[in-house]
């Protein structure tokens, strides 16, 4: 055989084998759908569960025997938030969630309703409107999750609490959130006490003894129950050190008649006179604080609020605070205490889409609330940078520094 014939069949079984190849990527399948989340395990947490927000100790689901990505739970869910995490321990890792904020669980069935994974903002979660007894199954391998509603929670035995004491805190006492010298309430008889005297409006709850915010309070048994001119909306309290820190909302400000039965559970409420203090210009009388935390996916130590970024006084003017340091790419705000979770106000931008870079910030005015839009200064820029917040005129100050 001569040597060109010899190429020409090594020519001919090469064009074959492309041929061949090309017809091959014709059956090329493209995933687009979604993967089964492959895990041993599925938690949730939130104010609706049984453990509250404790990311620590978040309520375990069980694996079903006939497919083990289908997770299982049946217990009471209470009115509030809900998420799941794959692995307790930590904010910052994916979580399972709705593909809309505040989607409601309540008491029509849920059926195959389609789920997000996903790490940081926004922070989508279930909203439970009606607490009772739940059948919950999520199913990691289709990203689908139902709910069936069982029936009404068991009413839990009420004990009588006997204390010498009682003493309300929070943003709308006399005393805010000072727990070491909370405001005393009248003991009236063995089980009964009483405030009279102004609220603000703001937020507030109840302990038989001061400086210890792991003690036991009285609170509302549904939280956020609004206290107005129109009384308490639920007269209904619980007992209780949960991480599910349910407090009443005081929307009107004015003179109160408050009236707690530690045996029964119960806080009745008589506004006696409205408020007729004298508004004040914020900005002109300004805000005061002992403390500012910074927290965020800008900060150094992220969303963690045990764990956030402290700024610093300055000595000569109360209304000053600074902090130097690096910065990533992410949102930011602050608080000026860090122990009550995220329920409380925040130093925020007074709207969307305020930037922090090089330049400096986009806007210098912030706003001091816990309601409204969850509004976040977005650092579009890493790098080295001073903050310094001025507390009398609500404004903030920024210098990119490297």
């Amino acid at each position: 055989m001569t040597l060109n014939k010899i190429i020409n069949i090594a020519a001919g079984v090469a064009m074959i084998s492309a041929l061949s190849a090309c017809e091959g990527e014709k059956d090329l399948v493209i995933i687009t759908d979604n993967l089964p989340i492959k895990t041993n395990t599925l938690y949730m947490v939130g104010s609706a569960t049984p453990n509250g927000w404790d990311i620590n100790n978040p309520t375990a689901m069980t694996p079903s025997e006939a497919d083990p990505l289908v997770f299982d739970w049946e217990g009471t869910f209470y009115t509030g938030e809900i998420k799941l995490c794959l692995t307790p321990g930590s904010w910052d890792v994916g979580f399972i969630r709705p593909l809309a904020a505040d989607t409601e669980i309540g008491k029509e069935d849920i059926k195959d309703q389609t789920f997000q994974m996903h790490a940081g903002d926004p922070d989508e979660k279930w909203k439970v409107t009606e607490s009772g007894i739940y059948h919950v199954t999520f199913n990691l391998r289709n990203w689908t999750m139902s709910t069936t509603y069982l029936g009404a929670p068991a009413a839990e035995p009420v004990t009588p609490v006997e204390t010498e004491a009682l003493y309300i805190v929070g943003s709308a006492t006399p005393a805010g959130w000072n727990i070491d010298d909370p405001f005393q309430l009248t003991k009236i008889s063995k089980y009964v006490f009483q405030y009279e005297g102004k609220l603000t409006k703001g937020e507030m709850k109840a302990v038989c003894k001061k400086g210890d915010w792991g003690a036991e309070f009285f609170r509302p048994a549904v939280g956020g129950t609004e206290i107005s001119s129109a009384g308490v909306a639920d007269e209904a309290c619980a007992y209780d050190n949960k991480s599910d820190d349910k407090k009443w909302n005081v929307t009107e400000a004015g003179t109160y008649r408050l009236t707690f039965d530690l045996e029964h559970y119960t806080l009745q409420v008589v506004m006696t006179a409205p408020d007729d203090t004298p508004k004040e210009d914020p900005v002109e009388e300004g805000m005061s604080a002992e403390n500012i935390f910074m927290i965020g996916s800008a900060t150094p130590n992220g969303w963690s609020l045990d764990n956030a970024t402290k700024m610093t006084r300055d000595a000569s003017d109360k209304h000053i605070f600074t902090w130097e340091g690096d910065l990533a790419e992410g949102e930011m705000k602050a608080c000026i205490d860090n122990t009550q979770g995220f329920g409380v106000p925040f130093l925020r931008p007074s709207k969307a889409g305020v930037t922090i870079d090089a330049s400096g910030v986009s806007a210098s005015d912030f706003i001091f609330t816990s309601e409204g839009d969850d509004f976040k200064w977005e650092v579009k820029k890493a790098g080295k940078y001073r903050i310094v917040f001025n507390l009398k005129k609500y404004t903030i100050e920024v210098t990119y520094l490297s």
